[in-house]
């Protein structure tokens, strides 16, 4: 789940000001439970969001987590980003460890970005599209450990316009078919997936990100461009070339409300006759905040280069804007890998829920309900707004 953070400023000690970011989960916690203390009205120099869970999805089943985000500002400039690290381990029904650090950090000013994405996962899961299957119902169950390096930094060119370089590390062990299957089948999948991965290049990175909170942005726009280059010699299995596009727009709609519409567009492209291995294609809920793709099982769809549109509309339900909703439609496609089935839309759609749980950092826990083809459906949950 994606938790980046708010950078509005907010004084110290003005109850006022503090009051006019509306309600959030603690100021209800302390009102009803704590009523001898002051509610929450102060903003500190680190906004820090502790939430142990229980959620579901259609990849993991239950799930057991400890979502911890901390905010906070490299100075009090107008303008200024605010940065943030993320931690969300989790265990699942499904004996899946998820152990994810992430960080975004601006320094003072805004002119240099720091991102590290650190993730370990052992994670049994389904596999689909083998030899073009698009039955929902026909997939593999295959086990793997995964760690995920990827630093980078970015310097400002121009206001809110950033270009950059990074390492990115990728590696998948002990891969193995937890299924029964016939011998040939077996022998095929083996060969497909093979026992190890690993992929290791550099990145260029050009962003543009005129947002003033990453993690449920009112306004501004975001653009994402990053070319990927795996090397043998720096320990990849093979040299291959991806690009990925990310690009994001909000508006008040109506102008004059606090609704928000918001537009999403995320393609990941193979470039170049090289392809990455199996478990690099590009596929739905495989993106950095496992987020593509509402209405369908992660990793239902996978093929050599995606394309993929999101929009959705979040809406204010209550004046002290303690609860939200939110209505989207997706649509995703893959192309020109694995089979001409894949070539079609894939539309997914559905509703949800929105809790605020700090008004000064702008958090929300996200709670989805999403419907794909083929009675494809399922709840989804984030810490953070989807995109």
């Amino acid at each position: 789940a994606s938790t980046m953070a708010s950078s509005q400023a907010v004084s110290n000690n003005n109850s006022a000001a503090a009051d006019s970011l509306g309600t959030d989960a603690k100021d209800i916690w302390h009102s009803v439970f704590k009523k001898h203390k002051q509610v929450n009205t102060e903003q500190k120099k680190f906004e820090t969001v502790m939430i142990p869970g229980i959620g579901y999805s259609l990849q993991t089943g239950w799930a057991a987590a400890i979502g911890i985000s901390s905010t906070f500002s490299n100075s009090n400039l107008p303008g200024q980003k605010a940065s943030n690290i993320l931690a969300v381990p989790a265990y699942t029904q499904k004996s899946q460890n998820i152990i994810p650090v992430i960080a975004n950090i601006w320094s003072k000013n805004n002119r240099y970005n720091f991102i590290t994405d650190f993730r370990f996962v052992t994670y049994p899961s389904n596999i689909y599209g083998l030899g073009g299957r698009v039955d929902p119902t026909i997939g593999f169950n295959i086990n793997f450990h995964s760690i995920k390096f990827h630093q980078s930094v970015q310097k400002e060119i121009a206001k809110n316009f950033y270009i950059g370089l990074g390492y990115y590390y990728d590696q998948f062990w002990d891969i193995t078919v937890l299924d029964s299957l016939k011998v040939n089948i077996a022998a095929r999948l083996a060969h497909k997936l093979g026992t190890n991965e690993t992929s290791s290049g550099l990145v260029l990175k050009a962003l543009y990100d005129s947002r003033l909170n990453q993690v449920n942005p009112h306004q501004g726009i975001y653009a994402n461009v990053v070319f990927r280059k795996n090397l043998s010699f720096l320990g990849s299995d093979a040299n291959w070339n991806s690009l990925l596009t990310d690009i994001r727009a909000y508006l008040p709609f109506p102008a004059s409300s606090k609704n928000i519409l918001a537009f999403w567009s995320y393609n990941q492209l193979t470039i170049g006759k090289n392809k990455p291995p199996y478990l690099m294609l590009p596929s739905n809920g495989w993106d950095d905040y496992y987020n593509t793709g509402r209405g369908y099982v992660q990793g239902r769809f996978r093929g050599k280069n995606m394309y993929y549109a999101e929009t959705e509309y979040r809406m204010r339900l209550t004046s002290n804007d303690l609860l939200h909703a939110v209505a989207f439609f997706n649509v995703e496609t893959f192309s020109g890998d694995l089979s001409r089935a894949y070539t079609s839309l894939l539309p997914g759609y559905g509703l949800g829920l929105r809790l605020k749980l700090n008004k000064f950092s702008n958090t929300n826990i996200c709670l989805d309900y999403g419907f794909g083809q083929n009675g494809s459906h399922g709840f989804f949950v984030n810490l953070g707004e989807v995109f």
